[in-house]
């Protein structure tokens, strides 16, 4: 028999048969490392310990302890064990596909009946008994006629279908949990009892169509979620909790900021409330601009297709543009226009109208656009997902040698903004060329090496992202991450040799001849709406004091003191403070509790003794403390806690 060589990850190699199994190779290390494995990584690839090597290789052998392999086998038997639940439970359900998912599974199955959340707590009883059983996980390698005939005489159309659709070359894998088989790629754990007993859950049932296909069958989701054991579980379950408490869309409601409805999907209602936060931020974001060197524009929203063709985004990004077809004086075709999705063609509009020489480079041009872009109705989310947004948008038009210091200097203005904001803590990521692009490699090689080398100048590590580039450069990513560990991506800053050059943008050189610009497209926030998102779900609703649209509420305990309240209400709002009266004839815990759901920074109380005294009670949000203060003090301290960032 032919032998192979096997080099570990000390670097020792061994020499073995040809067709040794990574449990064999195990076992000739030690015993005890025997029990312990669960998989192999061979060549970098997943391996079961039941698969053959057959030709020279790396391997080092898996165990619990090694996270992502051991998750990942978790999860993909626990998909199995359900789903065998589910057909002891219900033999005439149909299996259809369950594959590993972030966090855990799920898997869709064709039944005549619905699933009910109470059919969760029996679905988790049965698999329990099932791993309880440790019953033993084998695999076979089949071929495409004795596979698909297993199915068809099982009555299992959905697997035929998923065999029909796999590649000729690719092994067909049969595995058995028990006597429960299923057609799987794998790897797998090598008995059920490997499976951690209580770190994991079911969570949800969904509906889902055969293959993502609305025309096809509609099926039952099963979701689950596991982990290497309870503890993770209970954190993960803690975190759910919390980002439920968090979610913008439960406490847009509750602090009354916005609503959406079937008539304008994906756009948003702003209430008071709600669009005093969004002008804060964009006077915020305006001051900080202007500090930093940026002219502000506005430029159309509905722009004729003859633009978006010149700037490509007709042929790459069509598919995202709402597009409106106007009859110009009952011609014989209509024209075509869009609503602008982005800004940047426009922005170069702006800069072609009068000759631009080196001195007047880098010219850094802002706007808060309105944009509209094209998202299925199943990717909105709230407000963080959305097709009608306003970008603080961005667009630096510089020399070439100019490209690492406008980097630095962006990245610095970033830092100062996510800082004022909140947010100590953001990574970079590095998004190079996309499969459709515009422009040619020898650009794009060019685009990416300046970005990349102005990244690392301002002394920053990106991590790669492969592939996510826009369709005109590459670009930088900056991705927030909030009180409870999520991760956001909002700034991005791109380079873009492309458009200067589709659009005939140019300055005249140091040498008097005609340059092309290059054109740094940058945003800070991303969109206002979806930043606003994030800002509700990091303070869980209870906003910077000069963010809050709700500022100051000032609550009577009894009649007499209304006049009190108004007064001390005008003196609040005469020192720049937002602040409103409450002197209904509603007790004063009642008023309160209203307002601390409505997520009201400060709550004065005024009784009696307080009119008196030329007091107020003071209260402030999720605090259980009371105190005593004098007005006139108190409103000298809110006028400074209301203060932006910016201008203290």
């Amino acid at each position: 028999m032919a032998s192979i060589s096997l080099t570990f990850p000390d670097g020792n190699s061994r020499d073995y048969d040809a067709g040794v199994t990574p449990a064999e190779v195990a076992a000739s290390i030690a015993s005890s490392l025997a029990k312990k494995a669960i998989s192999a990584t061979v060549n970098g690839a997943h391996h079961d310990l039941a698969w053959p090597i057959d030709a020279d290789a790396s391997i080092a052998i898996n165990t619990m302890k090694d996270e992502a392999p051991a998750l990942e086998l978790i999860r993909h038997d626990l998909a199995h064990i359900m789903a065998r639940a589910v057909q002891e439970l219900w033999p005439d359900v149909q299996v259809t596909i369950g594959p590993v998912i972030k966090d855990g599974w799920y898997y869709d199955f064709d039944r005549a009946e619905p699933f009910v959340p109470e059919d969760l707590a029996a679905i988790e009883k049965k698999m329990r008994e099932i791993i309880n059983k440790r019953d033993a996980v084998r695999t076979e390698v089949w071929d495409r006629a004795r596979a698909i005939k297993h199915y068809e005489d099982k009555g299992e159309p959905y697997k035929v279908e998923l065999i029909e659709s796999i590649p000729g070359d690719e092994p067909l894998r049969m595995y058995w949990h028990g006597d429960w088989q299923d057609l799987c790629r794998g790897p797998h754990l090598q008995n059920t009892g490997q499976v951690p007993g209580d770190a994991w859950k079911l969570m949800s049932i969904a509906g889902a169509y055969w293959r993502g296909d609305s025309d096809r069958a509609q099926l039952q989701r099963i979701y689950g979620v596991a982990f290497q054991n309870k503890e993770k579980l209970k954190e993960y379950l803690h975190f759910l909790e919390e980002a439920e408490k968090r979610d913008h869309r439960k406490l847009g409601r509750e602090m009354d900021l916005y609503h959406m409805q079937e008539e304008a999907p994906g756009q948003v209602f702003w209430h008071p409330n709600g669009w005093t936060i969004y002008t804060e931020l964009q006077d915020y974001m305006r001051r900080m601009q202007r500090k930093g060197g940026y002219v502000e524009v506005n430029t159309p929203q509905v722009v004729d297709r003859r633009l978006w063709e010149a700037s490509g985004h007709w042929e790459k990004y069509q598919e995202h543009m709402f597009v409106v077809e106007v009859d110009e004086d009952h011609a014989r075709e209509k024209t075509v226009n869009a609503l602008k999705p982005m800004n940047c063609p426009c922005h170069v509009q702006v800069y072609n109208q009068g000759l631009k020489s080196y001195r007047d480079l880098p010219l850094r041009m802002a706007e808060f656009g309105s944009c509209a872009r094209y998202e299925p109705s199943g990717a909105l989310h709230g407000i963080m997902r959305v097709r009608g947004f306003t970008q603080d948008d961005g667009h630096i038009f510089c020399r070439e040698d100019q490209i690492e210091d406008e980097t630095a200097i962006f990245i610095e203005f970033l830092s100062n903004v996510y800082k004022d904001l909140g947010f100590e803590k953001f990574s970079v990521k590095f998004s190079d060329r996309p499969d459709t692009r515009a422009g040619s490699d020898e650009v794009w090689d060019k685009a990416e090496a300046a970005l990349l080398s102005a990244t690392r100048a301002a002394g920053i590590e990106p991590e790669l992202n492969p592939g996510e580039g826009a369709f005109y450069g590459p670009k930088l990513e900056f991705v927030l991450t909030d009180a409870i560990g999520r991760d956001w991506q909002c700034g991005t800053h791109q380079v873009d040799f492309v458009l200067p050059e589709r659009l005939d943008a140019n300055y005249i050189g140091e040498d008097g001849n005609k340059h092309r610009p290059v054109m740094l497209h940058r945003a800070t926030l991303g969109s206002f709406e979806r930043f606003i998102g994030i800002l509700i779900e990091e303070h869980a609703g209870k906003l910077p004091f000069w963010l809050a649209p709700r500022q100051v509420v000032v609550a009577s305990i009894v009649s007499d003191a209304d006049a009190y309240v108004l007064e001390t209400v005008e003196k609040l709002k005469a020192a720049g403070i937002r602040a409103e009266a409450d002197i209904r004839n509603e007790k004063i815990n009642y008023k309160v509790r209203e307002h601390s759901v409505g997520k009201v920074p400060v709550i004065l109380a005024v009784g009696k003794k307080e009119v008196e005294d030329g007091t107020v009670t003071l209260r402030r949000l999720g605090e259980k403390q009371t105190s005593v203060v004098a007005t006139d003090g108190l409103i000298a301290d809110l006028k400074a806690e209301a203060c932006p960032p910016d201008l203290t």
